[in-house]
C-alpha cells in the first residue's frame, strides 16, 4: 500500500491538481503490473482487459450485467462478435489459468504430452493430494504415499518440469485451499480438473470444475468452450451468528435446489448478508455448490476478500482490485433468471445426508429422524477438515469446541480425525495451539491431503457391510463414498461430566485469519525451468500405473448399426458408480487397467444386482468391464442405457474414457447431471463428446421403459450429424419386433468435429 501511495503521490505531481486528479486511478492502472502470484512474475493480473471487454459487451447488450456475467463475458476470445444468450448459445473463452490433481493430472498431461506442443501456453499447476491413504495419521501416511506413488510422483514432477507446469509435492496439501491461499484472486476465471474448484468463488473468481481434455484445450491455447451459463441469485440478508455457519448456507440452498437444481447455472451471492461471512466461509459455500450441479459459483469483492488477500502475501493484488472494484460486483439494477432469499438471522444448523447431498435436517430434529429411519444412533467417527472447512477459521471453531470439553474433563468417546487443507494451515494452527488442542482431545492429525473424504480412508473399526454412523465436515455423502462400505452412513444435548455436572457447549469461536501472519510451513513447491525441452519424460511399457495413450477409432462415415445394450442401469448412477475413486485412484494415469472399474457399482435393471451383467454372446453373467471387453475383442460395440441424472458426482473424465476404451459407442439417457465433466452442459456430456462418445437423451423419458436389457439399437441420422437435429434409435428387440425412439443431443458444429475425428485431442492434433 504503501508503494501505491508513493506512486499516486509522485503522479499528482507530473500531472497537476484539481481537474486531472479524477486521471490519478486511470494513470495508476496503467502504469502498474501486478504478477498473478508469486511463483508467476511474468503473467499479470489484466484487470484492463477485463475491463474492455466488459464495457464491449454491456454496451452490445444493452443492460446491467451480473457479477458472474462480467467475469465470464470479460474473458471471451472475442466479445465484439461473439453471440450471447444465457442458457443457449456457446461462449468460445480464455481463462486465465489452469489447476489439476494428481489423480486427474495424470490423464491431463498424458493426453497434454500426446498433443505433441511444447509447452503450456497458460500459468498451470499439478497438485499432489488425492493419492494419500489416511491411516495412522499425518507423517506417517505422507510417507507411505510418497513410497507407494513414487512412480506417478516422478512422472507428475518431470512432465511438469518439462512443459512448464508448477509442482505442489505430496503434503503440500489440498488443490482447492492451495488455490485460495495463492492463485484465486477477485475476476480471474481458472479451470481446475476437480468438481470441487468453485471453492475458489470465494475470493470471487470464477473457477470451474473440468475434464482433463478440456484442461489440455487451455493448456494447448485453444478458446475454451461453455454453454452460456444463466445466474441463479441468492439474495443474503441477516448475518451469520452462533452455532450457524457458512456451511448451513449451502445446505439450505441445496434443500431448495436439490441435486439438479443449479444445472446451467452460476450461482451468484449477492446482499447485506455477504459481509457477515469470512472469505474462506465464502468458499465453504462455493465449494458446495458443485452439489447442486452448479457450474460454479462466486460472491462479490467486498473487505473479506481483501483482507484475505493481504494476509496471504498479496496485498497488491489486493490494492489493483480496489482500483477495479467496479467491474467485481455486479450491476445495480441486474437480472437473474431465479433468485432465491436467505435470512440468515432465521438460517439453523443442519446436518445432510445421509447417501446424498441435498438431504438436509436441522440439528434439532436429527435424533428424531434418525430413530424414525433407523439409522445408526452411535457415532463411530467424526471427521473435520477436506477441501470444504479446512481453513484457520474452520479449526479454531473446532479447537474452542474441544477446549470447552477438556476443561470439563471430557475426551471423545468416538474416533476423531482432522485434516488439514495445506501446510500453511497445518503450520500455523500447530503454532497456534490448535492442534494440541484437537489431539488432547483424542484427535488424530491426518495429512495434508484429501484423505477419507474421497475415499482414501483405510478404516479398520468396522467391518465392511456393518451398519454405522459417522460424522464430517466433507462435501459429498454418496453410498461408500468415504470408506467403500455401503452401509456406512455419512451426516453432522447436553454433555455429562466425569463428576456427573451436566453441560452444553457454548457456540463454537474463531478467528477468521492468525493474528500473525501465516506460517508457511515447509517448501512444497517446484517451480519448473525457464526452458524444460532438453527434459525427458518416461513412461515404462510395463508400468501398472502409467501407460501411454493410443488415438480413439475415427468416425468410419456411417449410421451406428446394431450396438448391443451393455447395461441398462437402475435409478442413481454417479460418477463413483461409472468410475469409483478409493484403491482404484492408483490406476489412474493407466487406462486399461482402470477400466476395470468401469460402471461395477452401477445397479442392473435386468438382476438388481450390480456389476453382474448377462453376456449376450455366451449367455454367462459376468462382470461389467469383463463383457465389455469380451464383446470388443468379438468387433461388437455397445452402448449404456441410464436413468435421470447419469453423472453425478465429481469430474470424473475416466467415466467417459473408459466407455469408449472398452469399445462403448453412445450413452442413452433420461438425462445427464452437470458434474459428469464439467460445466451445465459440459458437466453431464462434454466429457463424453470430449472422448468421441455420443451423449443422448430420450426425447420422452418413458422410452426408458422401452429398452429391455437384451436389446441390440442401431443409431441413425450420422451422416447429416448437424446441431439441434435430433437422431433416430432404432430398438432391435430379441422377438424380432423394432420401434424408432427420437434420441436429443447437445452438440455443436465443433463437437461434431471431435465425434467424426474420433475424439477432441485427434481433432486438436489433425489442426496443428
Amino acid at each position: 500500500m504503501a508503494t501505491y501511495c508513493l506512486t499516486v503521490a509522485r503522479l499528482q505531481l507530473a500531472l497537476g491538481h484539481g481537474a486531472r486528479r479524477l486521471h490519478v486511478s486511470a494513470a495508476f492502472r496503467a502504469k502498474t503490473k501486478v504478477p498473478m502470484s508469486r511463483f508467476e512474475t511474468t503473467s499479470y493480473v489484466n484487470y484492463e482487459k477485463l475491463k474492455s471487454n466488459v464495457d464491449i459487451v454491456r454496451k452490445r447488450l444493452g443492460r446491467p450485467l451480473t457479477l458472474s456475467e462480467k467475469i465470464v463475458y470479460g474473458h471471451l476470445d472475442d466479445p465484439h462478435n461473439q453471440d450471447i444468450d444465457r442458457g443457449r448459445t456457446y461462449l468460445r473463452l480464455r481463462p486465465d489459468r489452469v489447476a489439476m490433481q494428481d489423480a486427474t493430472a495424470q490423464m491431463a498431461m498424458l493426453q497434454f504430452i500426446s498433443s505433441g506442443l511444447p509447452r503450456v501456453a497458460v500459468p498451470s499447476t499439478i497438485h499432489c493430494d488425492h493419492l494419500i491413504e489416511a491411516q495412522i495419521g499425518g507423517s506417517q501416511d505422507l510417507a507411505k504415499a510418497k513410497e507407494v506413488n513414487l512412480e506417478v510422483y516422478n512422472f507428475l514432477a518431470s512432465a511438469g518440469a518439462k512443459y512448464g507446469v508448477g509442482f505442489w509435492k505430496p503434503g503440500s496439501g489440498i488443490i482447492h485451499q492451495i488455490i485460495l491461499e495463492n492463485y484465486a484472486y477477485p475476476g480471474v476465471m481458472l479451470i481446475g480438473t476437480d468438481s470441487h474448484t468453485p471453492n475458489g468463488g470465494g475470493l470471487g473468481a470464477i473457477c470451474i470444475g473440468v475434464g482433463g481434455a478440456d484442461a489440455v484445450d487451455v493448456m494447448a491455447g485453444i478458446p475454451w468452450e461453455l454453454k452460456c451459463p444463466n445466474v441463479i441469485g441468492v439474495k443474503l440478508t441477516g448475518s451469520l451468528s452462533g452455532w450457524t455457519s457458512p456451511k448451513d448456507v449451502i445446505l439450505k440452498v441445496a434443500g431448495i435446489l436439490t441435486v439438479k437444481g443449479g444445472t446451467g447455472a452460476i450461482v451468484e451471492y449477492h446482499g447485506p448478508g455477504v459481509d457477515s461471512i469470512s472469505c474462506t466461509g465464502m468458499a465453504t459455500i462455493c465449494n458446495m455448490g458443485a452439489e447442486i450441479g452448479a457450474t460454479t459459483s462466486v460472491f462479490p469483492y467486498n473487505h473479506r476478500m481483501r483482507t484475505y488477500l493481504e494476509k496471504t502475501g498479496r496485498g497488491d493484488i489486493a490494492a489493483l482490485s480496489d482500483q477495479y472494484s467496479d467491474i467485481l460486483v455486479p450491476d445495480q439494477g441486474c437480472e437473474y433468471d431465479q433468485v432465491i432469499e436467505l435470512n440468515l438471522d432465521e438460517l439453523k444448523p443442519h446436518i445432510n445426508g445421509p447417501f446424498t447431498p441435498d438431504l438436509a435436517h436441522p440439528v434439532s430434529e436429527i435424533g428424531a429422524v434418525a430413530k424414525k429411519n433407523d439409522w445408526p444412533l452411535e457415532v463411530k467417527v467424526g471427521l473435520i477438515g477436506s477441501c470444504t472447512n479446512s481453513s484457520y477459521e474452520d479449526m479454531g471453531r473446532a479447537a474452542s469446541l474441544a477446549k470447552q470439553a477438556l476443561d470439563k474433563g471430557l475426551k471423545c468417546k468416538a474416533q476423531f480425525t482432522i485434516t488439514p487443507g495445506s501446510e500453511q494451515i497445518r503450520a500455523t494452527i500447530e503454532r497456534d495451539g490448535y492442534s494440541k488442542i484437537l489431539e488432547d482431545v483424542g484427535g488424530v492429525v491426518l495429512a495434508n491431503a484429501c484423505g477419507p473424504c474421497i475415499g482414501q480412508w483405510d478404516r479398520r473399526d468396522v467391518k465392511k457391510g456393518e451398519k454405522n454412523t459417522i460424522v464430517t465436515s466433507f462435501n459429498r455423502n454418496f453410498t461408500a463414498r468415504n470408506d467403500a462400505n455401503p452401509a456406512t452412513h455419512a451426516f453432522a444435548d447436553y454433555l455429562t461430566t466425569p463428576g456427573g455436572e451436566k453441560f452444553k457447549l457454548e457456540p463454537p469461536t474463531g478467528d477468521e485469519l492468525p493474528a500473525r501472519d501465516f506460517d508457511p510451513g515447509q517448501d512444497t513447491y517446484q517451480q519448473p525451468p525457464a526452458d524444460g525441452s532438453g527434459l525427458r519424460v518416461d513412461v515404462s511399457p510395463q508400468s501398472n500405473r502409467l501407460q501411454l495413450l493410443e488415438p480413439f477409432d475415427k468416425w468410419q462415415g456411417g449410421d451406428l448399426e446394431g450396438l448391443q445394450v451393455l447395461i441398462k442401469v437402475k435409478g442413481k448412477c454417479t460418477t463413483d458408480h461409472i468410475s469409483a475413486a478409493g484403491p482404484w485412484l492408483k490406476f489412474r494415469g493407466h487406462l486399461d487397467n482402470i477400466s476395470n472399474n468401469m460402471l461395477i457399482g452401477a445397479v442392473n435393471i435386468d438382476n438388481d444386482g450390480v456389476n453382474s451383467i448377462k453376456n449376450q454372446l455366451t449367455g454367462d453373467f459376468g462382470g461389467v468391464p469383463d463383457v465389455a471387453r469380451h464383446y470388443k475383442a468379438n468387433g461388437l460395440s455397445w452402448v449404456v442405457v441410464g436413468d435421470d441424472n447419469y453423472g453425478e458426482g465429481s469430474s470424473r473424465e475416466h467415466a467417459a474414457l473408459e466407455p469408449r476404451h472398452l469399445g462403448g459407442r453412445a450413452i442413452i439417457v433420461k438425462s445427464f447431471a452437470r458434474i459428469h465433466g464439467t460445466t451445465p452442459e459440459k458437466g453431464s456430456e462434454t466429457n463424453l463428446k470430449k472422448q468421441g462418445l455420443l451423449p443422448l437423451t430420450f426425447n420422452n423419458p418413458t422410452d426408458y421403459d422401452k429398452i429391455r436389457p437384451d436389446d441390440k439399437i442401431s443409431i441413425k441420422g450420422l451422416k447429416g450429424f448437424t446441431p439441434g437435429t435430433p437422431l433416430t434409435a432404432v430398438v432391435k428387440h430379441c422377438d424380432g419386433s423394432e420401434e424408432s425412439l427420437q434420441l436429443n443431443h447437445t452438440f455443436n458444429e465443433t463437437q461434431i468435429e471431435w465425434f467424426q475425428a474420433g475424439s477432441a485431442l485427434n481433432r486438436m492434433k489433425a489442426m496443428q
